[in-house]
């Protein structure tokens, strides 16, 4: 079983990296839910307008029990048969310093373009 955060098992800019290939699902997921609490279908739509992708039914709900697993989401009661969720303080934490990482390297990343011999 996958460290938390909170136990101090993992570092926080860490756990996504963690997740391989399903850390783009991932990060697009607890970036909606840095906004509200969302269900699936929620979640689909809201990564689908701000991202311009639609992740399948089987990778949402993988990369949505993953999370849950690893404390950085939580499920939070419904009144039908939907399922939503909400982002964790250690969700937050995690979600923030993983972007941090990655700002860094689109940073670096187009400060090579600009400064490369192709630049002019």
């Amino acid at each position: 079983m996958a460290r938390s955060p909170q136990s101090g098992g993992d570092e926080p800019s860490e756990v996504l990296a963690g997740f391989g290939r399903y850390a783009g699902p991932a990060t697009l997921i607890l970036s909606s839910l840095a906004e509200s609490t969302k269900h699936g279908y929620a979640l689909t739509k809201d990564i689908e307008t701000f991202a311009g992708i639609r992740l399948a039914p089987g990778t949402l709900y993988e990369a949505l029990a993953r999370l849950e697993r690893q404390g950085l989401i939580e499920p939070v009661p419904s009144s039908d048969r939907r399922r939503p969720y909400r982002l964790t303080a250690a969700g937050a934490t995690t979600l923030r310093a993983h972007l941090n990482a990655q700002r860094r390297i689109v940073d670096v990343g187009l400060g090579r373009l600009a400064a490369g011999p192709e630049a002019a």
